[in-house]
């Protein structure tokens, strides 16, 4: 079975990492780059005859929906990232539901389908979110990520999660797990990101070969920003959030076309398809 590649669509000054430089307010006076950096994973994808899923955020949906149309056209599934990059556990009930249809109905109304995916930005997911998902009619989630690494990373703690790629946390609704491996009792998180930009190729490959000995796929996330090592730089942040953000970006590209290479990967959403025809 071909494993799970997903692209999480923001651009560069809609990071975490950034947030204290680069206030939300700011954002409609910041340097869109998100355009040209999507072609760069689209032409990898292409080269690669790989499809995956893009989790898009409404911010960049509403401002570039002939992006959305073309991701779309080029048989990428099209899943929510929410609207506003928000960390789902800070929200309300009633604002996290808001957000998230905002999002749902902008994609629908641009693919003319139904979304069934979603990404809690910064992995932010926490249990009460799963029933406003269901609400909604999404079928899976992709959120969880099984580590204690991050400390902003969200928990489900009232489902029993196991070590497994994938669970259905209710009658027909899915969590996604992200990859990780486990070294001395620990999970480190395997699936993309900074974690994959600091490892040199060679010890990542090995680590995904070990996953899929254990498990039916692994998980795999990728951010359009990480393509573009010309993008503005900030020194006033966190030590800590500087090299998470900037390590490695002139490495992504080829190391992607590597993986995409060693790897077979699917986008979520024909996984989620081949569980519900196995049942």
């Amino acid at each position: 079975m071909k494993s799970l590649l997903s692209v999480d669509l923001e651009d560069w000054f809609q990071v975490e990492n950034l947030r204290e430089a680069i206030p939300r307010s700011s954002w409609e006076n910041q340097e869109s780059r998100i355009e040209n950096n999507v072609d760069k994973v689209l032409a990898v994808l292409d080269e690669e005859d790989t499809k995956a899923t893009f989790f898009c955020l409404g911010w960049i949906v509403e401002r570039f929906p002939g992006l959305i149309k073309k991701i779309h056209k080029e048989g990428h599934e099209i899943a929510s990232h929410g609207y506003s990059h928000d960390v789902v556990y800070n929200l309300r009930r009633d604002e996290f539901s808001s957000d998230l249809i905002k999002s749902k109905d902008l994609l629908e109304n641009i693919i003319g389908e139904k979304v069934i995916g979603y990404r809690a930005p910064n992995f932010s997911i926490t249990d009460w979110a799963i029933d406003v998902l269901i609400e909604n009619g999404f079928l899976y989630d992709s959120s969880l990520f099984p580590t204690m690494v991050n400390i902003r990373y969200g928990k489900l703690i009232n489902y029993n999660i196991q070590d497994k790629s994938c669970i259905e946390l209710k009658d027909g609704f899915y969590e996604v797990l992200l990859s990780c491996i486990s070294i001395f009792g620990k999970n480190l998180p395997w699936a993309g990101g900074g974690y994959f930009r600091l490892t040199p190729y060679w010890i990542f490959k090995k680590g995904i070969e070990r996953i899929l000995k254990k498990k039916d796929v692994a998980t795999i996330y990728v951010h359009p920003w990480e393509f573009d090592p010309a993008q503005p730089r900030f020194k006033n942040i966190k030590l800590q959030y500087r090299f998470r953000h900037y390590i490695n970006l002139k490495r992504m590209e080829s190391k992607f076309a590597l993986l995409l290479k060693d790897f077979k990967f699917q986008p979520i959403r024909k996984y989620i398809e081949e569980i519900q025809t196995n049942l």
